[in-house]
C-alpha cells in the first residue's frame, strides 16, 4: 500500500485512526497460551518477584523504557497557554521523537492542573509506572519550582526540556562557534535577550561551560536586569548586573555573543554592526527570530549565526538532545539527570560537528557541502551518530557522578546494542570492521581526486581499518582535504607523475608481465602514468596490501588495469563478483553480479566454490541456492539443465557444500515452503543466505533491484580470484559502501 501524502496538517492528525501514537504488544499474543501468559495466571509470577523486590519492576516490566511526557498546556510552543487539551499534539509528537530518534516509549500526559502543589503531587504519585519524567510546555516560573521540587522528591530522571534541551543545544554551538572564531569562553561578553525559562537554563549553562558571570548581561521585555531593578523575582534576581545600560541597544555594543530568546525583529542590523569582531549571534524566537538570517548575513561578512528555524543553517533543535539524554539515563537507571549529564551531553554534540558528516546525512538534507564551519556548528537531527555519541556520554557521566544504580561495563557492547534499537546495527559488518582494526593494511585509493574517495579513506583511517595511499595531484587533494574538514596523520600521497624513476621501474615489470601479450614497454611506462595502473602496480609488488578503485570509471576500464597486473590466483580460471545486502535477517550474499556474462556448468561449480570460501572466511556458514526460472525441473530449457548439471558435480565431489538448485529466487529465501514442497531438498528447510545466478543479467539485475528498493545497505562487489587482493566498486557507491568494501579488502589482504 502506498504512503499517503497530507497536505495539511488537519488532515494528517485526524484521518485514519486520530493521532499519531498507538501501544503494541512486544510478546505474542495469537493463542489461548499467550494470553495465559501475559495476564492470568501467567502474570502472577513477575508480580510476586517484584513484591519480593521492588527494583524487578525493571526486570519484568517496560518501566524502564518508559518515558512520561507530562503537560499542562500553559506555554505550548510559543502558542501560550492553550490548556491541556489542546497541548495534547504537542505532547504526542514529542512521543514520536523520542520513539523514532532513541527508541523510548513514551505516554503523553496532560494534567488540568496550574497549581504547583497540586502538580507536583500528581506527577510523583506516578513514579512507579515511569523510568523518567519529560516536563513540557509549562510556563514560567512556575516550571523552575515544579522541576525542582520533582528532582528532590522523585528517583528517577526529571528533565524540563524547554529549559535544558536548548540550553544544551546552545551550549554545544556556542563551544563549536568559539572554535571557528578562536574566542577563549572565559573572555566573552555575552548578552540574553530574555529571562524566560529557556534563557535562565540557557544562562546558567554558559556559566557552567566558562561564561563569566561578570560579562553577561541579561534582558526581559523591561530593559536590561540590573542590580537597581525591584521588580526581578529570584530567578531573575541572580542574574542582575551593575551597570548603567538599559537598553539591547547599549547593552550589545563590544558584545561577542548575542543569544536571544525572546520575541521576533527585536534585533537590528544597526545593533549587530556594534558587536565586536566575528560575533555569534543566536536568534532563537520562533517561528521569527530576533533578526532575520539573511539580512544578519548580508550585515555582517564575519558572523556566525543560528536560529531555531529548520530553513537556515544551525538549527537549535532540541531533538539533538532530550532522546540521547534519556536514553543514557534509563541505560544506567540514573535517580536524576544532573548538570555533569548536562555538560557531557553538550560536549558530545560539539564535538559530533566537528567530525566529517556522513554520506547518509548528506543524502537527507541534499547538502553535500556539509562540513564543520560557519554555516555548520551543530549536527543534523537525522544524524544517526548521535544515539551513539550522546547516550554513551551521559551515561558514563551518570556513572561518574556517582547517580547510576545499573553502571554499563563493556561500552563496545553497549554502543553495539544502542545501534540495534534503531536497527543500525549489523553483526556481519561489525565483524569485518573489527576484524580489519586487528591488523589494518596498506590500500590504495587510486581515485584520491574524488571527495567520496576522501571521506571514506578519511574514516578507514580515523577509525583504524586501513593506512591509506592516496594517488593523486598533491594540490588538489590537499585543498580537498581542507575544503572538506579532512585531516590525515598516517596516510600517503602520491602523485604518478612526479616520480618517473618509479614509474620506469613498474613500467619495466608490467612489460615483463604483458610482452608476450601485445605490450611494448614504452606502452608499459606510460601505462604508470594511470593511477590504476600505478595503484595495482604498488599492490602486484607488494608496496601496498589492496587497492580499492571504480568510483570515476566505467567497471570494465577499471578492472582491466586489475586482471593485467595482479592476474588470478593460480588455478583460478577468471575473477568472479559477489555482493553483500545486509537484510533484517543478517547478510545475503549474491554471486556473480557483476564481472562474467555467462557461465558454463564447469564454471558455476568454480563460482560456488569461490563463494562459499569467501564467505567462510567472514565466519558464515553458506546455504547456497543456484538460482534460475525453474524449481528442481519443472521447466525446461538450457539454462536448467546447465544448472543440473553443476549441482550434479557439486553434490558428487564436493558433498560438505550445502548447495541446492535449480530454483526460483523466492523458493530459495522460503525454506519451509521449500521443504514442503521438495522434501529431498539438500538444503532442507533452511532459507538460503547464498544466491548463485548463473549469467550477469539475472545476478546484476537482481541486485540493482535490491539495492534500488533504498531498504538494504550493500557490500561490494567482492572480486573473487585475484592473485592478490583487488577490488573494484561502483560509481554509485556512497561513502559508507565504500568504507565497508575496505573493510573487506583489508581482511582479504590479512588471509592473503
Amino acid at each position: 500500500m502506498p504512503i499517503k501524502k497530507y497536505l495539511d496538517p488537519l488532515s494528517y492528525h485526524a484521518e485514519g485512526k486520530p493521532g499519531k501514537i498507538e501501544v503494541v504488544t512486544t510478546k505474542p499474543a495469537n493463542t489461548q497460551s499467550d494470553l495465559a501468559m501475559a495476564y492470568s495466571p501467567g502474570v502472577a509470577e513477575p508480580c510476586l518477584a517484584i513484591a519480593k523486590n521492588t527494583e524487578d519492576v525493571y526486570k519484568y516490566t517496560a518501566k524502564g523504557n518508559l518515558v512520561a511526557v507530562i503537560s499542562n498546556g500553559t506555554a505550548v510552543l510559543g502558542l501560550g497557554d492553550i490548556g491541556p487539551e489542546a497541548s495534547k499534539p504537542v505532547m504526542e509528537g514529542k512521543g514520536v521523537l523520542f520513539k523514532i530518534f532513541s527508541d523510548i516509549d513514551v505516554f503523553d500526559i496532560e494534567l488540568n492542573c496550574k497549581n504547583v502543589d497540586e502538580f507536583c503531587k500528581t506527577v510523583k504519585a506516578m513514579e512507579p509506572t515511569f523510568g523518567g519524567v519529560n516536563l513540557e510546555d509549562i510556563k514560567a516560573p512556575e516550571s523552575f519550582e515544579i522541576e525542582e521540587r520533582l528532582k528532590k522528591e522523585m528517583n528517577i530522571p526529571v528533565m524540563h526540556d524547554d529549559q535544558h534541551g536548548t540550553a544544551i543545544i546552545s551550549g554545544a554551538g556556542l563551544l563549536s562557534a568559539l572554535k571557528i572564531v578562536n574566542k577563549k569562553i572565559g573572555a566573552v561578553k555575552l548578552v540574553v535577550n530574555g529571562a524566560g525559562a529557556s534563557a535562565i537554563a540557557c544562562t546558567k549553562l554558559f556559566i557552567n561551560l566558562g561564561v563569566k558571570k561578570t560579562n553577561i548581561l541579561m534582558l526581559d521585555s523591561k530593559g536590561v536586569l540590573t542590580s537597581e531593578r525591584e521588580d526581578l523575582d529570584k530567578y531573575k534576581a541572580q542574574f542582575a548586573s551593575k551597570t548603567k545600560k538599559k537598553t539591547l541597544e547599549e547593552a550589545i555594543k563590544k558584545a561577542d555573543v548575542f543569544v536571544g530568546l525572546s520575541r521576533g525583529n527585536i534585533l537590528t542590523p544597526k545593533m549587530i554592526k556594534s558587536m565586536a569582531k566575528k560575533p555569534i549571534v543566536f536568534a532563537m524566537a520562533n517561528p521569527t527570530p530576533e533578526i532575520d538570517y539573511n539580512l544578519a548575513i548580508e550585515t555582517r561578512s564575519d558572523i556566525i549565526m543560528a536560529t531555531g528555524r529548520s530553513d537556515y543553517p544551525n538549527q537549535v533543535n532540541n531533538v539533538l538532545g532530550f532522546p540521547f539524554i534519556f536514553r543514557g539515563a534509563l541505560d544506567v537507571r540514573a535517580t536524576e539527570i544532573n548538570e555533569e549529564m548536562k555538560l557531557a551531553a553538550v560536549k558530545a554534540i560539539a564535538e559530533l560537528a566537528q567530525e566529517p558528516v556522513p554520506e547518509v546525512v548528506m543524502m537527507a538534507y541534499d547538502d553535500y557541502n556539509l562540513s564543520f564551519g560557519r554555516d555548520y556548528i551543530i549536527p543534523k537531527p537525522m544524524d544517526p551518530r548521535l544515539l551513539t555519541s550522546v547516550a554513551p556520554a551521559v551515561a558514563k557521566a551518570a556513572m561518574d557522578s556517582g547517580v547510576a544504580k545499573s553502571p554499563i561495563k563493556d561500552w563496545n557492547k553497549y554502543r553495539a546494542e544502542l545501534r540495534k534499537r534503531l536497527g543500525m546495527d549489523n553483526d556481519f559488518v561489525n565483524r569485518l570492521i573489527s576484524k580489519a582494526k586487528r591488523k589494518p593494511k596498506k590500500v590504495v585509493f587510486a581515485e584520491a581526486h574524488n571527495p567520496k574517495i576522501l571521506k571514506a579513506a578519511h574514516i578507514c583511517e580515523t577509525e583504524g581499518i586501513a593506512i591509506p595511499i592516496l594517488l593523486g595531484d598533491k594540490d588538489n587533494i590537499a585543498r580537498l582535504t581542507e575544503e572538506h574538514n579532512l585531516e590525515f596523520k598516517k596516510a600517503k600521497v602520491i602523485d604518478p607523475w612526479e616520480d618517473e624513476k618509479l614509474c620506469e621501474k613498474m613500467g619495466k615489470e608490467l612489460y615483463k608481465l604483458r610482452y608476450r601479450k601485445g605490450l611494448t614497454e614504452y606502452e608499459a611506462i606510460k601505462n604508470m602514468r594511470n593511477r590504476n595502473y600505478f595503484g595495482c602496480m604498488l599492490v602486484k609488488q607488494g608496496k601496498a596490501d589492496t587497492i580499492i578503485t571504480g568510483l570515476t570509471r566505467n567497471y570494465p576500464i577499471a578492472l582491466r588495469p586489475a586482471i593485467e597486473c595482479i592476474g588470478t590466483a593460480e588455478g583460478v580460471s577468471r575473477v568472479m563478483g559477489m555482493h553483500v545486502l545486509m537484510s533484517k535477517q543478517g547478510p545475503l550474499f549474491l554471486a556473480d553480479t557483476t564481472v562474467n556474462i555467462n557461465y558454463s556448468a564447469e564454471q558455476l561449480v568454480e563460482l560456488v566454490l569461490h563463494t562459499h570460501k569467501k564467505i567462510k572466511d567472514f565466519g558464515i556458514k553458506p546455504v547456497i541456492a543456484i538460482c534460475s526460472y525453474s524449481n528442481f525441473g519443472s521447466s525446461i530449457g538450457d539454462l536448467p539443465k546447465k544448472i543440473q548439471a553443476a549441482i550434479q558435480i557439486l553434490h558428487t565431489k564436493h558433498p560438505e557444500i550445502e548447495v541446492e538448485g535449480e530454483m526460483q529466487v523466492g523458493l530459495a529465501l522460503d525454506g519451509e515452503t521449500r521443504v514442503q514442497q521438495y522434501a529431498e531438498s539438500k538444503i532442507g528447510g533452511k532459507n538460503a543466505n547464498t544466491l548463485i545466478f548463473p549469467d550477469l543479467n539475472s545476478g546484476n539485475a537482481a541486485y540493482q533491484l535490491m539495492r534500488g528498493m533504498g531498504t538494504t545497505e550493500a557490500i561490494g562487489p567482492i572480486l573473487m580470484g585475484f592473485e592478490k587482493s583487488t577490488h573494484i566498486i561502483h560509481h554509485t557507491s556512497t561513502v559508507r559502501e565504500i568504507v565497508n568494501l575496505t573493510a573487506v579488502a583489508v581482511c582479504d589482504a590479512q588471509s592473503s
